[in-house]
């Protein structure tokens, strides 16, 4: 009986998700407001396919990272928004993905929208691809501002004629103007660009202000990404999938 008990318990241990046994959580289930629109899970990125290790739409984070994001939205309720995550926990298995497709020089069919004026050549040496990503340690997360009630977001069609990220009349993204589409290559993209100004400075500052006093710092050059300063894996890059 004992052994038989062994069994079953081991067979559900190996079944449990990665990152329920590793101090990782769903964020849904922790803050379900917070709205979702995991790029990586679909064909509206950079790479223009979904990329390797996104099982499902989900945003995943490190139990600490998730408390603190929840107080953010707490903030965010009371003055009239909502967060919305693009990107949480990413396996390294879609970092290395990104790599084979930025040494990849014949796919350039998503430029147009995300980096027109940025030569692919350059995406190593100019800091927009990397071998390793903060986002798989689990406490660095994209996350914007979306006003309440939220406006409809059409879907993107894949193979639709594409617009620059940084365009006025760039993809018709729900959030408040932040100047630049997410993961726009572009310097204009760069949190405290002194060209940008009026309503979309001041969202930018909104932003990047709520997260800090939650305990998590920005990357000035991506207006979206923020990182737990507290991380609890500083040194360790996972690489489970993102999935249940």
């Amino acid at each position: 009986m004992r052994a038989l008990l062994l069994s079953l318990f081991l067979t559900a241990s190996f079944a449990m998700p990665a990152h329920a046994t590793s101090g990782f959580v769903v964020l849904s289930d922790v803050v379900p407001t917070i709205r979702h629109d995991i790029r990586y899970f679909t064909a509206h990125n950079f790479v223009g396919t979904r990329i390797d290790g996104y099982r499902a739409p989900l945003c995943i984070l490190t139990r600490q990272a998730a408390k603190a994001l929840r107080t953010v939205q707490r903030a965010m309720l009371e003055q009239g928004y909502t967060l919305k995550v693009y990107d949480c926990y990413r396996p390294q298995r879609a970092v290395d993905h990104f790599v084979r497709w930025a040494r990849d020089l014949t796919d350039q069919r998503m430029k147009p929208e995300f980096y027109p004026r940025v030569d692919k050549t350059r995406l190593f040496e100019d800091g927009y691809i990397a071998e390793k990503s903060g986002h798989s340690r689990g406490s660095t997360l994209d996350v914007t501002i979306v006003k309440l009630p939220p406006r409809w977001q059409r879907p993107y069609v894949p193979g639709e004629r594409l617009v620059d990220c940084a365009a006025p009349n760039r993809f018709p993204d729900n959030t408040v103007d932040m100047a630049t589409g997410y993961d726009c290559f572009d310097t204009l993209s760069h949190t405290d660009d002194p060209r940008v100004t009026g309503q979309a400075r001041e969202n930018r500052q909104l932003l990047k202000a709520a997260m800090a006093r939650a305990g998590f710092r920005n990357l000035p050059e991506e207006w979206w990404h923020f990182t737990l300063n507290d991380e609890p894996f500083p040194d360790t890059y996972f690489d489970f999938p993102v999935a249940r």
